[in-house]
């Protein structure tokens, strides 16, 4: 494994870390207790320093795993999560799928996710906490940010930072987010397959001199770019990707074929679609959806695999300008995907 520091800060991170919402929120099937442990445990044992909860999935599930996967290793681990959600009033609302509950960003309400996270965590400090899924609205809201600085002030919260979503978009949210405030974190969706918005979320950052990182979530659009899929696969009933029109597994695979030059005996697809975004100095590290462990050490070894060639990187880049030979699909965004044009007086 290798490891990358935040800039500006002392937090350093595996290049691959383990997100825990595939094992806590029942998206992509069930795991129990064990299981989930289990795979924590291998992941750590392979390297991975970084784990990434939020107080939503599986209503703290979670973080109660984190505590109990590693009761002795706090200073070995980076814990990052996320709050935002009113799942104490609402989570019964939630039930399977990606379906929104209301959220709570008021100064009472982030201090009080903040304490119980804390508590269900085991510890005195979470090392990167991020507002889960911000609007428009509380990026320009100074008592949440007075907040955040409060509690590192306070010693709960080392760093913070922002995750985008739940679907891709939300392009000036995050570009807003990294002009206005000092943020060191922002957790958006980004791959080889979904470039927008997220490339230009982090040419913002270079382009207003900021030392703002990003944590890459969504890393192989849904498992797309493991090379696994074909026309004939068919997702369980209780796995979110069974909801996903028919159009996005046969355009998929189409795309991917136009990929496999990626592939070597050195380097499976999956592996370089991590290595694509590891080539972005800007990447602190990558969360690639982990639901088994042959597939866990598949993504924990990638940091080890070759890098990915000038020549590969351009010839990705060609591909995805032609949307990879396919007739244009007509993207759906959510967010601010553009500003309201400016009015002069006449």
């Amino acid at each position: 494994m290798k490891f990358r520091t935040y800039k500006n800060s002392d937090l350093t991170v595996s290049e691959v870390g383990f997100g825990l919402w595939t094992i806590s929120t029942g998206w992509w099937g069930n795991f129990t207790e064990g299981e989930a442990i289990a795979l924590m445990h291998k992941a750590f044992d392979l390297g991975m320093t970084l784990f990434d909860a939020a107080d939503t999935y599986g209503n703290g599930l979670s973080e109660e795993l984190i505590a109990k996967a590693f009761p002795n290793q706090r200073d070995e681990i980076v814990i990052a999560t996320k709050v935002g959600y009113d799942f104490v009033t609402h989570g019964e609302a939630r039930g399977r799928g990606q379906r929104e509950i209301p959220q709570d960003f008021s100064p009472e309400a982030i201090t009080r996710a903040t304490d119980a996270a804390l508590k269900r965590l085991k510890t005195d400090h979470v090392d990167l906490m991020q507002l889960h899924n911000i609007r428009m609205e509380q990026v320009y809201d100074d008592a949440l940010w007075k907040t955040l600085e409060q509690l590192k002030s306070a010693g709960k919260i080392r760093y913070y930072g922002i995750a985008l979503g739940p679907a891709v978009g939300w392009l000036y949210e995050g570009v807003n987010a990294i002009r206005e405030r000092d943020i060191t974190s922002v957790q958006h969706i980004y791959n080889m397959l979904e470039q927008h918005p997220g490339r230009a979320m982090q040419d913002a950052a270079t382009e207003a001199g900021k030392d703002t990182m990003f944590l890459i979530r969504v890393t192989h659009s849904s498992g797309m770019l493991e090379g696994k899929y074909t026309a004939e696969t068919v997702f369980p009933p209780n796995d979110h990707r069974s909801h996903r029109p028919r159009s996005w597994l046969l355009n998929g695979v189409k795309k991917i074929d136009k990929l496999r030059f990626l592939e070597s005996s050195e380097r499976s697809l999956g592996q370089a679609a991590l290595q694509w975004l590891l080539a972005d100095d800007r990447v602190a590290s990558t969360l690639p959806n982990i639901y088994n462990e042959e597939q866990l050490i598949e993504f924990a070894k990638a940091p080890e695999t070759p890098a990915l060639t000038a020549d590969e990187l351009a010839k990705i880049d060609n591909l995805y300008s032609k949307n990879f030979g396919l007739e244009p699909e007509e993207p759906k965004f959510k967010g601010t995907m553009q500003l309201p044009a400016e009015t002069t007086a006449a």
